[in-house]
């Protein structure tokens, strides 16, 4: 009975207990449940707010999607007819440079043009170094396609210079007047790969030659770093008459004496003279007869500076005794 009585005791104050902390209990939980409840709410507005700038962002991605296939429309349509101004261009060009290329070939008529020469090296120097820089471009293989526009302008072109270099008035007006055409002539030959536009490069060389013609257009280009490097690709060029234009200029740079002076080192390597000799036994007789006259002004160089020494060092000799 009194093991009873005692657990009765502690079954009330464990009801006591329980009647103090469970309020306790509920309003805290009461609490958290509301301030979760508030939660909800700012999350759900949150994504209500989300949810409206996902819409907006959809619909702005679509707008610029549109805008987007209008301008590549337009911008197709663009290129086609900037393709077809380049084209007319092109084919413009090629018809006019043919026409002064066959009026060019009359001496009186360069003579003529002089007062205008000028403007037209402006326009045929922008237009060589347009093609320069379409083909220096290594991942670009270079094709000839003769019948192209662009290969009969630029071959026109080149032709007209051609002939205004081969006569005097016009070969002193490019030598004091065309230097940055003839740089761009240089730097087109030495673009070109082997085998392709043997054309362009026998009218390129015979503009330079012509121009080498003038002692002062002779000096201008010797001048420039790559003309004998230039000459030594070309002479193994696949094509003959590239070789013996190649050959004619390399005879005018022997003839004179301050340009001798100049390249002399250049002139008198072997290799260049096995690859002259090369050429002396070509089955094209003026190939043939070109190559062993220039071997022997090669070889005149060559003994002419073997002279030179012996005689600076005959003079040297005598002063030391």
């Amino acid at each position: 009975m009194r093991k009873l009585k005692m657990d009765l005791e502690k079954l009330t104050t464990e009801v006591m207990q329980l009647r103090e902390f469970l309020p306790r209990v509920l309003n805290g939980l009461c609490v958290e449940k509301e301030r979760l409840i508030q939660d909800q709410l700012q999350l759900q507005q949150e994504c209500l707010h989300l949810q409206s700038r996902l819409d907006a962002a959809k619909s702005e991605c679509q707008k610029e999607r549109e805008e987007k296939l209008l301008l590549r429309n337009q911008l197709w349509q663009s290129g086609s007819e900037l393709q077809e101004q380049a084209d007319f261009c092109s084919s413009l060009g090629s018809a006019a440079c043919s026409l002064l290329w066959s009026c060019s070939s009359r001496e009186e008529t360069v003579t003529v043009w002089l007062g205008k020469l000028q403007s037209f090296l402006i326009v045929a120097t922008q237009t060589l170094e347009s093609f320069v820089k379409s083909l220096d471009d290594e991942m670009k293989t270079q094709t000839e396609d003769p019948n192209s526009t662009e290969h009969q302008f630029v071959l026109a072109l080149v032709g007209t210079i051609t002939n205004i270099a081969a006569v005097t008035c016009g070969r002193d007006f490019l030598s004091s007047s065309g230097h940055i055409l003839l740089d761009t002539l240089m730097k087109l030959l030495e673009l070109m790969k082997p085998g392709v536009f043997p054309r362009l490069k026998v009218l390129s060389l015979m503009a330079l030659y012509n121009v080498s013609i003038s002692v002062k257009g002779l000096k201008y280009i010797s001048e420039n770093n790559g003309l004998v490097p230039l000459i030594w690709t070309l002479l193994d060029d696949v094509d003959w008459e590239v070789c013996l234009h190649c050959l004619r200029l390399l005879q005018s740079v022997l003839l004179e004496e301050d340009v001798l002076r100049l390249l002399g080192s250049s002139l008198l390597n072997p290799d260049l003279r096995a690859c002259v000799s090369r050429h002396t036994s070509s089955v094209q007789p003026n190939l043939r007869a070109t190559a062993q006259q220039t071997l022997e002004d090669l070889q005149a160089l060559q003994q002419h500076n073997v002279k030179e020494k012996r005689w600076h060092q005959s003079g040297k000799d005598s002063q030391i005794k």
